[in-house]
């Protein structure tokens, strides 16, 4: 694609990023056929090369951003599926992070939009407050349907209980059991030490059993990927400042071989770190090192060598294969194959390269389209007659389980399950 950046612009890193992102678009339309968006309106504005278009625009006229820019890079989930599809290797995510963050500093939304943001970005990075809010809300939500807007789905989706909070996500460390092969920490996160307490718990005792010995970092917590994707720089980097920071802590005290991620999306966003920083004289050479050596879970328990009890049943389990770990990471075959390999039939979920809907903060900011997703997402799922779903991102888990009583659990409560943990109660509850 041909750009015209004046070279004032370009002395901007992110604009010399994006103008080189650019350049690589050939207009082929490939991406407009794996994207969601596009798929269900059918709207060229709603498609990434649509959107290109659109940010391209915008840059290179250095203007601020309009209503109609806007509202379609606001409608992309940022699943990515695009860059998979991709032949020229457009690097999408830089450019539409680029782009959002130039939305949020020029453009004025309405008050109602702008509130409803600040509100998931100061609330769902801080655990203890995110919990409060939760059940605020649980006592009110059988009124959903009073409140304005969006915040009345912010309201319904409230879960009717909260697990109290767990001990493991405490700074501290887990000692591996036997020989110890290798030391990691691990990202406890921020809205999953609320809102499902057993993923890390299952985690910890995953990778020690097989003998990683397991550090929570003091400081460490919200990996700034919400922030990031709602254009808050600023936060964004300030969140990821602190993980760097804790855990460049913990590689000078007793080295890290590895960073852990449970949660695909934050995963995605941590192997970026050193991206984000490039340009930071302070933190580049730090985030370069974290990014280097995160990793999400299913690669670490690969590499560390899984085996089965063969004491669990042989459950016909749905695959959901996050788009940031498919997409964002390109990890495809890890899962899987321990699935399988932990005794489970383990299907992959049709039209898998399709997002559920949930990405992040989307289907709170844009109902509409993350419910016709979710509802696509479970008819395919429901096509398998599967006994359980199991996935690598909460945010998908709680989007997918909204719309399916079919039991859905995380892929490392399965294996620990299979390799001498507890059932996962969303099974028993089930009563498979």
């Amino acid at each position: 694609m041909q750009t015209h950046f004046s070279l004032a612009a370009l002395v901007d890193p992110d604009t010399a990023e994006s103008e080189k992102i650019l350049r690589a678009c050939v207009h082929c339309g490939f991406c407009t056929a794996t994207c969601p968006t596009f798929l269900l309106t059918g709207d060229e504005l709603d498609s990434p090369r649509g959107r290109i278009y659109l940010i391209k625009e915008m840059l290179e006229n250095e203007r601020p951003a309009d209503a109609r820019t806007t509202r379609h890079v606001d409608r992309c989930l940022s699943c990515l599926s695009c860059m998979t599809t991709c032949p020229s290797s457009v690097h999408y995510m830089h450019l539409v992070d680029h782009a959002r963050a130039h939305i949020e500093k020029t453009f004025s939304r309405p008050l109602g939009d702008r509130l409803l943001r600040r509100l998931l970005v100061f609330m769902l990075p801080r655990p203890a407050i995110f919990r409060l809010a939760l059940r605020g809300a649980g006592l009110v939500r059988g009124f959903a349907g009073a409140f304005p807007g969006r915040l009345r789905g912010l309201v319904a989706m409230a879960p009717r209980n909260l697990p109290a909070p767990s001990s493991v996500d405490k700074p501290q460390t887990f000692a591996a059991q036997g020989e110890r092969k290798m030391r990691v920490a691990l990202l406890n996160g921020c809205a999953q030490t609320v809102l499902d307490t057993k993923i890390n718990e299952a985690t910890v005792r995953l990778l020690t059993r097989f003998g990683a010995e397991v550090v929570v970092a003091r400081g460490g917590g919200c990996c700034g990927a919400l922030a990031h994707h709602l254009g808050k720089s600023e936060e964004s980097r300030r969140l990821a400042a602190r993980n760097i920071e804790a855990w460049s802590r913990e590689i000078e005290a007793g080295g890290l071989d590895y960073i852990v991620v449970n949660t695909s999306g934050c995963g995605t966003n941590v192997k970026d770190y050193g991206f984000m920083f490039r340009n930071d004289l302070r933190l580049a050479e730090k985030a370069a090192r974290i990014s280097a050596i995160a990793r999400d879970v299913s690669e670490v328990v690969s590499a560390l060598g899984f085996n089965a009890t063969g004491n669990t049943p042989a459950l016909r389990v749905a695959y959901h294969s996050a788009c940031s770990l498919q997409h964002g990471q390109k990890i495809t075959q890890e899962p899987l194959a321990l699935l399988k390999a932990a005794g489970f039939e383990a299907l992959p979920v049709p039209e898998s390269h399709i997002c559920c809907g949930s990405a992040g903060t989307y289907n709170l900011l844009q109902p509409e389209i993350a419910t016709q997703l979710r509802e696509r997402k479970v008819a395919n799922i429901e096509s398998m007659a599967p006994q359980a779903i199991a996935a690598g991102n909460l945010g998908c888990m709680v989007q997918i389980g909204a719309g399916t009583s079919i039991a859905v659990v995380h892929t490392v409560e399965l294996l620990d399950w299979a390799s001498g943990g507890p059932e996962p109660s969303a099974l028993r509850d089930a009563e498979l």
